[in-house]
Formats: structure tokens, sequence, C-alpha cells
């Protein structure tokens, strides 16, 4: 087991004002469009004497998608996209979470966007457990992962006229969490 063992067995939850949940798509073929939801909540229980206990939730608001573009932001919130206003939350909830090296996990579950539930699989790291400034445990998890947005019912496409289309398929997720223990001394920090 790891060193971080006994430290992160218990509940947790992120601290929204350092978590980015964020993903990157190519656009027209030849650059990368990135973006991430600025309304984040999640959970984490972790045992890590009996992986099968633990599990996470995290919920992000579809409506509070930013990519720097307040144009692209409001297609991506129209029904084109996701349809914010029939749809408001995007959630994962996980099924198994398995430690599968020394601080990496393959974090398994269910994530729904729009009105379509599809299982994944996200490998995890944890980075790191420490006590923050204000007195709060502290772990830090990072990851990634490649969906099809099409699974998803993210249809939306224009065909370029040299060839494939505006906006990729393919999306990469991002994750960089930072999830504060409950009951350590201070709640989180938002500074």
């Amino acid at each position: 087991m790891t060193d971080h063992g006994s430290a992160l067995s218990g509940d947790w939850d992120f601290d929204p004002a350092h978590t980015r949940i964020g993903f990157s798509a190519r656009h027209a073929m030849v650059t990368t469009v990135r973006g991430s939801f600025n309304d984040v909540t999640g959970r984490l229980y972790a045992d890590v004497e009996d992986m099968s206990k633990s599990y996470a939730e995290v919920v992000l608001k579809a409506a509070s998608v930013d990519t720097r573009n307040q144009q692209r932001d409001d297609h991506l919130r129209s029904a084109d996209f996701f349809d914010v206003e029939k749809w408001p939350d995007i959630r994962f909830e996980s099924t198994q979470i398995e430690e599968v090296e020394e601080n990496a996990y393959m974090v398994s579950g269910n994530l729904t966007i729009r009105d379509i539930t599809k299982p994944v699989t996200i490998p995890i790291e944890l980075v790191g457990v420490q006590t923050d400034a204000q007195g709060a445990l502290r772990a830090g998890f990072e990851g990634s992962r490649r969906i099809n947005r099409r699974d998803f019912g993210l249809e939306w496409n224009m065909p370029l006229d040299a060839g494939g289309v505006l906006v990729s398929e393919k999306i990469s997720l991002e994750f960089e969490i930072s999830a504060v223990k409950r009951g350590s001394d201070q709640p989180a920090d938002q500074g």
C-alpha cells in the first residue's frame, strides 16, 4: 500500500477554487481549443484497506463552460451541444476504484452528458497528500481520458471546404483535482 494510505482513507470534498476539470478538442483540423467548467462539485470516499468501498462523484454545471470566447461558450451552451436549459448537469458517479500501481488508480463509472449515460474508466494519479497552510489535509489528483463526444449526443459539426470537420469528434478530458479531507482542521482556502 502507498505511504499516503492511512492519510488518504476517509471522506474528501473537492476544493472548486483549486480544481480544474477541462477538455481540449481540435478546431478546424489544425489548432487545439481548451476549455473548462468553472462550477465543479465533487466528493470522494477512500478506503485503502478495501478499495471496493471507495467511490467518487463529480457534478459539473454545463452552463459554466469556459473556453475564453463568449460566442463559442454560448454555442456550447445551446441545444447544438450541452443544451444547458434542458440538461444543466454533467455527472460522473464511480462504480469501481482500483489501485493499479502505487499512487495510480483506475476509476470506472458512469458519465452522463445531456440525457446519455455511458461507462468510462479514467486513469487517475495521486500527486500527493499534504497539510496546507490553514491546517487542512489536502490531496491532489491528476488524470486524462479521451472520449468520443458523439457517444454523448454532441453531434453538431460543420464540414470544411478542404476536407475534415470544424470540431473533432475525439475530446480529451483533463482532471486536476484538489480535495480537502472532511474533519481536517480548517475549511478549504478560497484564495
